[in-house]
C-alpha cells in the first residue's frame, strides 16, 4: 500500500481556504496512491471555536472529503471538528471511495483547555483497507499507550495526525518510534507546519516508521512536503513470526 504524508501549514480558522489547498494537494497524488494522511484538525488549526466551527458529518468538509476521496480514488485521513447530538468532538476520519469511519479523540489535551470545547470519545477505530487493518488515534493520544496496545495484532498501521508544536516535539519524535516498536506495527504521524491563531509554532517532524522502529520518510522539518512511500503487509507479517514478541505480552483489561 502506498501512503501520502501531507506535512502542510494550516490556515487559523479558514475552512474554505484550507479546504481549497488540500484539493489541490490530494489532486496531484491521483494515480500515485492508496492513502492520504492530513494533520489534526486540516480545515480549522486546533481552534477551541467549536462552537462556530464544528460540523456534522454530512456538513461541507467531509462532503468534500467523500467527493475528493471518489474523484481521486484515494482513501482520506485526518480530523476536523465535527458535531453530533449538539456535542462538539475532536473528529477523525477515514474516508474510502465507497465507506466512511469515523473516531472520536478519546485523550483531550487538558493544557490547552481541549475538555471545555469538546466531548472526548470512547471507541476505538479499525479500518480494513487495502489488505491492512489500520488504526487511527489523534495527537495527545500518543502520550497513552494503552490505548494503542495492539492485542493480538488486531491491526498493521497505527496512525497518528496531529497539531504537536515546537517545544515538545521530542516527545513526538521518541513516541512515535515506541509505539511502532511495542505494538509490532507501521506506525506514521503527520503533524502540521507554521504558526496557529495562538501564536504556537510548529515543525512538522511527520514520519513513517516500521515495527522495528526504522524511520522509512525523509520529510524535512519545517518543510512544506509531501512524501509518499510503500509499506508490505508481507514484510510485516513475516517479522512478526521470526520475531513474535507479542505472545508473550501481559494481559490486562481496559476498564
Amino acid at each position: 500500500m502506498k501512503i501520502s504524508l501531507i506535512q502542510t501549514d494550516i490556515v487559523w480558522e479558514d475552512k474554505a481556504r484550507n479546504l481549497a489547498l488540500t484539493e489541490e494537494k490530494i489532486a496531484s497524488l491521483s494515480g500515485k496512491t492508496d492513502l492520504v494522511i492530513l494533520p489534526e484538525m486540516f480545515s480549522t488549526g486546533f481552534s477551541m471555536n467549536s462552537h462556530n466551527l464544528a460540523e456534522a458529518n454530512d456538513g461541507s468538509t467531509v462532503s468534500a472529503l467523500k467527493l475528493w476521496a471518489q474523484k481521486y480514488k484515494v482513501a482520506i485521513c485526518g480530523s476536523h471538528i465535527g458535531q453530533s447530538a449538539g456535542k462538539f468532538f475532536n473528529r477523525g476520519f477515514f474516508i474510502t471511495p465507497d465507506a466512511e469511519y469515523y473516531y472520536d479523540k478519546k485523550h483531550l489535551f487538558r493544557m490547552g483547555e481541549e475538555p471545555k470545547h469538546f466531548e472526548a470519545g470512547h471507541s476505538k477505530l479499525i479500518v480494513n483497507y487495502k489488505d491492512f487493518r489500520i488504526c487511527l488515534q489523534i495527537c495527545y493520544d500518543l502520550r497513552f499507550p494503552v490505548w494503542s496496545r495492539n492485542v493480538d495484532n488486531e491491526y498493521d498501521l497505527l496512525i497518528y495526525v496531529a497539531s504537536w508544536p515546537v517545544p515538545r516535539i521530542h516527545v513526538w519524535d521518541s513516541l512515535l518510534v515506541a509505539r511502532a516498536i511495542e505494538n509490532m506495527a507501521y506506525v506514521c504521524g503527520v503533524n502540521r507546519i507554521g504558526t496557529d491563531g495562538n501564536g504556537l509554532n510548529y515543525s512538522g517532524g511527520s514520519r513513517l516508521i516500521d515495527a522495528k522502529g526504522k524511520i522509512l520518510s525523509s520529510i524535512q522539518d519545517g518543510a512544506e512536503q509531501i512524501e509518499t512511500i510503500e509499506i508490505s503487509k508481507a514484510e510485516l507479517d513475516n517479522f512478526r513470526q521470526k520475531f513474535p514478541v507479542w505472545k508473550d505480552a501481559d494481559s490486562f483489561t481496559i476498564i
